[in-house]
């Protein structure tokens, strides 16, 4: 299929996207006239296998240990891409196919994926819309799903935030906030454990805006694997009547970017593996993803990803820019 973009715009903000992976390529910011997001140059790069840069993940967005689950004592064995695990739905996850665009406004630009049954092992005819939406001076990113089986499923967007006017700088002058008081302990292979961690007194802590370089500066010092070299961290985000999630900005810039959603976790990765044709480099880009937890089709006391049949399920992202 052809790669084809769409823009919806307003006085505030451009939002360009294209077909594959449901992706962002850009979303501009008018009267600072930056792009706040990387991109991966040409459009036709989105056909192939890259960082997720921009892209909607799925099925299921993080990793999955040992690619395998149980569903009602059923075991099921998925595709794997990440050693012996799962990561963002296998070889060929969301984020490389083809959506069909199925409605487009001035305001409004929507996707549809029909993920079939045994996709990367995963049960059921998923059908997914991705719907990107402008108002004022906030993007909202609406996932709406069904399945006719029972199946685990957690999407995100999967974008790298970068508030420099040049964003080929590195992300260490961001200042990044999150409403979270604990943190999922992982293992050597960023697997959680299924262990709840207190983030007080430790790197972890974002209660208060922190700037990064000080705390990435401390990992990447430390003589570790180069993965770890970085936040690849799940939050758990504390409920709130506003959903309030996160919020980054940058101080040369004075751009801010506020996070909302219904979704009970936040991935914070500071793109210490990005390397991307040598065009796109480690630290140069920060995601704030919102999404359930990984692995959590293998850990009871994790919030459910488990889907019924032909039941909607819905859930939103709101990012506001100022």
């Amino acid at each position: 299929m052809k790669v084809v973009n769409s823009i919806i715009e307003n006085k505030f903000l451009r939002i360009n996207t294209v077909n594959y992976g449901a992706s962002l390529y850009e979303v501009y910011h008018k009267r600072k006239k930056i792009n706040l997001i990387l991109n991966l140059g040409s459009k036709n790069n989105y056909k192939f296998k890259n960082a997720s840069v921009g892209a909607t993940c799925g099925r299921y967005a993080g990793r999955i240990s040992n690619s395998t689950f149980n569903i009602f004592d059923k075991k099921l064995i998925l595709s794997k891409n990440d050693g012996k695990n799962t990561l963002h739905g296998g070889k060929k996850g969301f984020a490389i196919l083809p959506w069909k665009k199925i409605k487009k406004t001035k305001n409004i630009i929507s996707y549809q994926l029909i993920s079939k049954d045994s996709d990367q092992g995963f049960p059921g005819n998923l059908i997914i819309n991705c719907t990107y939406q402008l108002k004022n001076n906030f993007l909202i990113i609406k996932y709406d799903y069904k399945s006719d089986k029972a199946t685990h499923v957690n999407l995100t967007n999967h974008s790298y935030w970068n508030l420099e006017k040049n964003n080929k700088n590195k992300i260490f002058d961001h200042e990044v906030r999150i409403n979270s008081k604990k943190y999922l302990e992982i293992n050597n292979n960023l697997i959680p454990t299924g262990k709840y961690k207190n983030i007080k007194n430790t790197i972890y802590d974002f209660s208060k805006f922190k700037k990064i370089r000080k705390k990435l500066n401390f990992l990447i010092n430390r003589k570790v694997h180069q993965k770890m070299k970085g936040f690849d961290t799940t939050y758990v985000v504390q409920k709130n009547f506003k959903n309030y999630v996160a919020s980054l900005k940058n101080s040369k810039t004075k751009i801010k970017i506020d996070f909302f959603s219904n979704l009970p976790g936040l991935q914070l990765y500071s793109a210490q593996n990005l390397n991307y044709k040598k065009k796109l480099l480690p630290y140069q880009g920060i995601c704030l993803e919102t999404q359930y937890f990984p692995d959590t089709p293998n850990k009871k006391n994790f919030p459910s990803t488990l889907i019924k049949p032909n039941k909607n399920y819905k859930c939103f992202t709101k990012i506001v820019i100022n």
